[in-house]
């Protein structure tokens, strides 16, 4: 079982000035992930560079099921406006 603050470091470990919010039940989770390692990067390639920051807990079964937001810094701002 993971809690999101174990998710929320490893992936502000991995990234860039990340500005990450993790919610979750602790096997089951939803992120919104920030970013300027996400500029001009494809959606899907994205969320394979946040799954290859999270593999070995989902090998390990540790961590179930992620749903995630992957943003730029210029896409969440325009996400406020």
């Amino acid at each position: 079982m993971m809690e999101p603050d174990a998710i929320r470091a490893l992936l502000q470990t991995g990234l860039n000035e990340a500005d990450v919010e993790v919610v979750g039940d602790g096997r089951h989770f939803q992120a919104r992930i920030v970013t300027p390692d996400f500029e001009g990067i494809p959606l899907l390639r994205r969320h394979r560079m946040v799954y290859d920051l999270l593999q070995t807990h989902i090998d390990g079964d540790v961590l179930h099921a992620i749903s995630m937001r992957t943003l730029t810094p210029a896409q969440a701002a325009a996400e406020q406006d």
